[in-house]
């Protein structure tokens, strides 16, 4: 067996039990209650996670014999073999999945409750990532846009292939369950299915020059093949999801779950049969260094972008695909669950939706736009970046109140099983979250961790990693939506402090970011001095004066919006007070100012009991 053909029988392994290992935990975690069968998905992870180690294992030893042209008899090879694990990206990416792969087999048995399998999903997804980032992803050009998508591929394959294998491995222990475990299975392939969609267009332009290389080229070939296949399967879920699930009942599941099932696990078997032989076929579009890279390019891995102007600022895009498939999933999800409510007669604020359109269209902007670009190559852009995200999106966002409509739409389990809904409360109801959602904790997290994120090396960090810039996105978002649903917000979480105290940490929170701003613009060191100070960039002031640009719009863009919503608090606390006043005179005019009356009568009689001796006759007092 020649060492390419190993490489591709062992990728071909490892996606497949990586893609068992996702689906196990799925089925234990959301799809069936604990029981027989969650335990033999259970063991079914247990299996597959030692499946990819070998895999891993065999993938990484491969590989390193064709990159170094040795066999593995050679006695340099184990020396080489390791120098390649340790000192190359590719090599690393390699070992880092191997290595969870081991860790994942390792807890795998000790998996009992669904939360246990929510959290081995982490590594998991943190390994995919690694994947993600080998292979023709990890080309010079494009490289953020290949490897997001490459990640939401081999997610949404894992997740749809492993979903419905291991739901046939153990269907002989679900019973009554078959049904219900069916249809929850057909809503969560779906979007897999979507992103599987998605990302292989993506996948497909950037790696095929045109239409005719579909034909001409090995690869192109193997391409279509392949989205013909996915293509099929695709219809074929449609179709079984139309026709087949509605009329599915726990007596006739027998028959016809084989019936619903093979055919759909035949076609995405083949698909990543084809997927791994297309990982070892060089694509039409090579992924070739750029010749004589900019400093930007060699930073940032795109050219540096135009002088900022108005025409920029507004119309500048650049797709980031995690981020936009994430947000396009939210509206849809949003969307549906408003007219879900309209659909059985509950009334939603068309005001809350409005809200929510207007802070997912800022979101889209700051993400795929100027603030995004600019925030690359510039300290002021990456301040518009983040108090964007900070500041502006969170408010319609939790003005719009998606929470409180997730638990008006979403549907209720009965039979023990955690689903989306249940999975929402346990995650609002968790003590981490009660921690993070109390009104003096988001208030000192929505100040602190500007100034630890900033005087830190972790700003550099999110600069140079993309999933670590994902993660700054992620964070500072949910940090502003904690803030401000504990200020003004109406979504389930914190204990809502009383208006004077909302009013206190306003305030406090507009000196903190008066502090953060002049201390930005009176500095004179330069942060993250090994990106901006040696960007190229050839228009704008130099790195340090832009720094301290970049303090004064974040002074002008925290202090702003926090003025105008402790304006809102105070109308509020006013509103409140009048309607506490209204209510009173109400009852007053029920029970006659009964409170007034017993309250004069208390004057009364404690001015009866203060009145002095000396107005008592004295013979009186004497007897």
């Amino acid at each position: 067996m020649t060492a390419e053909l190993l490489v591709t029988i062992a990728a071909i392994v490892r996606d497949l039990a990586l893609a068992f290992v996702v689906g196990g935990l799925l089925i234990a975690a959301a799809i069936v209650p604990q029981g027989e069968a969650a335990r033999r998905a259970v063991t079914v992870t247990m299996w597959s996670s030692v499946a990819w180690v070998l895999a891993s294992a065999a993938f990484l030893l491969a590989s390193a014999g064709v990159v170094l042209n040795t066999r593995p008899d050679d006695p340099l090879f184990g020396p080489q073999a390791w120098q390649f694990a340790t000192e190359t990206a590719l090599g690393r990416a390699q070992l880092f999945g191997a290595a969870v792969a081991v860790f994942t087999s390792l807890v795998a048995g000790l998996v009992r409750t669904p939360s246990h399998a929510a959290w081995t999903l982490a590594p998991v997804a943190w390994a995919i990532g690694w994947q993600a980032t080998t292979g023709h992803a990890g080309g010079a050009v494009n490289h953020h846009l290949a490897v997001t998508a490459m990640y939401l591929h081999l997610a949404g394959s894992a997740v749809w292939l492993g979903l419905l294998a291991v739901l046939a491995l153990v269907h002989r222990r679900l019973g009554e369950e078959a049904a219900d475990a069916m249809r929850r299975v057909s809503h969560m392939a779906i979007w897999a299915a979507w992103a599987i969609v998605v990302s292989g267009a993506v996948n497909a332009w950037l790696r095929v020059g045109g239409i005719g290389d579909f034909f001409t080229t090995a690869y192109g070939r193997l391409m279509l093949a392949k989205l013909v296949l996915m293509s099929a399967a695709i219809i074929l879920a449609a179709w079984h999801r139309r026709v087949n699930l509605p009329r599915l009942s726990a007596s006739d599941v027998k028959e016809r779950f084989w019936r619903i099932l093979w055919v759909d696990i035949a076609l995405l078997l083949v698909v990543v049969g084809i997927a791994g032989v297309l990982s070892r076929q060089a694509p039409p579009v090579p992924a070739e260094p750029v010749p004589d890279p900019s400093p930007a390019f060699l930073l940032t891995g795109y050219p540096l972008p135009p002088a900022p102007t108005l025409a920029t600022w507004l119309f500048l895009w650049r797709v980031e695909l995690a981020t936009l498939f994430v947000i396009v999933a939210a509206t849809v999800v949003y969307l549906r669950w408003w007219l879900r409510l309209r659909a059985r007669g509950d009334q939603w604020p068309v005001r809350r939706v409005v809200f929510f359109l207007l802070g997912i269209a800022v979101l889209t902007w700051v993400t795929q736009g100027a603030p995004a670009i600019y925030g690359l190559v510039t300290f002021s852009g990456h301040m518009v970046e983040h108090m964007l995200l900070v500041m502006l999106v969170p408010l319609p966002l939790t003005v719009a109140a998606p929470v409180t409509l997730a638990f008006r739409a979403l549907p209720a389990r009965t039979d023990g099983s955690r689903g989306a809904r249940e999975w929402l409360r346990a995650v609002i109801d968790s003590r981490a979250m009660r921690f993070l959602a109390h009104p003096v904790v988001a208030a000192a997290n929505f100040a602190m961790s500007m100034l630890i994120f900033y005087y830190s090396p972790i700003f550099e960090f999110a600069l140079d990693n993309h999933a670590a810039h994902l993660w700054m996105i992620l964070h500072f978002s949910l940090v502003g939506y904690f803030f401000f649903n504990a200020i003004v917000g109406t979504d389930p979480g914190p204990s809502r402090p009383g208006y004077p105290m909302r009013v206190v940490l306003l305030f406090a929170t507009m000196a903190f970011h008066a502090f953060f701003s002049v201390a930005l613009t009176s500095g004179q060191a330069l942060l993250a001095p090994r990106w901006y100070g040696l960007m190229g960039r050839t228009w704008g002031p130099d790195a340090l004066t832009d720094q301290q640009y970049g303090g004064t719009l974040a002074w002008g863009l925290g202090e702003i919006p926090v003025v105008l919503i402790a304006i809102v608090v105070l109308v509020q606390w006013r509103r409140e007070d009048s309607r506490d006043a209204k209510r009173k005179d109400r009852q007053a005019d029920r029970d006659h100012d009964a409170e007034l009356r017993r309250y004069n009568e208390m004057l009364q009689r404690i001015a009866q009991a203060d009145t002095p001796m000396r107005d008592t006759p004295s013979g009186e007092a004497e007897k």
